[in-house]
């Protein structure tokens, strides 16, 4: 998830990164380079998997899969940047299995993909009117589908839009990738909404998303199997009437790839994938380079640039 903080004309700014390790159930931080690599919270089998902060307030939020995807026992939390005051936001069981979270700071909303709960969901940042935005499924029958299953998620206000990725079977060629307004159509449900639209779809294995609404691109990485999995990809967020877009891609060889968060002010992005690696690259690709390695199950990953106090 991209986010970023303060007057563009500041000289000195701090830059960091925060992301998680779901095998060790670690929320980790470090510097862009790798380096100052720290242990924030340590929650042991909470399995912790994605991330996004309110730098305006310096807080981190975070979903906890739960112990069991089989059970609704999923979780919201939040803490300081660094890693005190752990507050729960949404208590186990308000959300199925949440996974990509991200927090909206006009409106002070969470969004994430609820994936065994089949749905997206938000909630205000203090977990106060939790809704359904989006149902894809309901029940043991259709929790069995892959396809129902919702686990990327990013957000367009200016735009008007949230976008989400459903996964399908492990490297099936089932992911697709869709949109809707933030606003509810009236007289419209979570079940029967009329202004979903189908972006991309044949996908081997979406996961997380990111954008870039000045140049209008969506990136999102897919952890199904080589040559179209194991990347990371790009794509125009709007839709042509009659005219099919593939995707491009732009990183590849990665060890299922998870966490994605773009630095739009620099050109750059950063990655996580399940081996354990943290690498950067240019927004095109390019350029690509491992910043740490073998530090568990690395999946949410954000980063955040600060204004230095004096």
């Amino acid at each position: 998830m991209n986010s970023q903080l303060g007057d563009e004309s500041t000289a000195r700014t701090t830059q960091r990164l925060f992301f998680l390790d779901l095998g060790g159930g670690r929320i980790l931080s470090a510097n862009t380079d790798g380096s100052d690599l720290q242990t924030l919270v340590s929650e042991g089998r909470k399995l912790p998997d994605g991330l996004t902060v309110d730098a305006a307030r310096g807080h981190l939020y975070w979903t906890n899969m739960g112990a069991d995807p089989k059970a609704n026992d999923g979780s919201i939390y939040r803490a300081d940047f660094d890693g005190g005051n752990v507050t729960v936001v949404v208590a186990q069981g308000g959300t199925f299995t949440p996974k990509q979270v991200v927090f909206e700071p006009a409106s002070r909303k969470l969004y994430w993909s609820d994936r065994e709960g089949m749905r997206v969901m938000r909630c205000n940042a203090d977990g106060s009117q939790l809704e359904t935005l989006v149902q894809t499924g309901s029940g043991d029958s259709d929790r069995l589908d892959a396809r129902n299953w919702c686990v990327g998620i990013a957000v367009d206000p200016e735009g008007g839009k949230f976008y989400w990725t459903q996964k399908g079977d492990d490297d099936a060629g089932q992911g697709r990738i869709f949109r809707a307004g933030i606003q509810m159509p009236s007289g419209r449900t979570a079940v029967a909404r009329d202004d979903v639209e189908l972006l991309f779809d044949d996908l081997p294995e979406p996961i997380d998303l990111d954008l870039d609404p000045a140049s209008r691109m969506l990136y999102w990485t897919d952890r199904g199997d080589p040559p179209r999995g194991n990347t990371v990809n790009r794509a125009p967020m709007d839709p042509v009437p009659g005219r099919k877009i593939e995707p491009e891609i732009l990183v590849t060889h990665l060890m299922e790839a998870i966490g994605l968060a773009l630095d739009l002010k620099h050109g750059r992005m950063f990655i996580t994938d399940l081996a354990g690696s943290l690498y950067v690259a240019n927004l095109d690709g390019s350029g690509r380079k491992t910043l740490l390695a073998a530090q568990g199950n690395l999946t949410g990953i954000v980063y955040v640039e600060t204004p230095l106090r004096a």
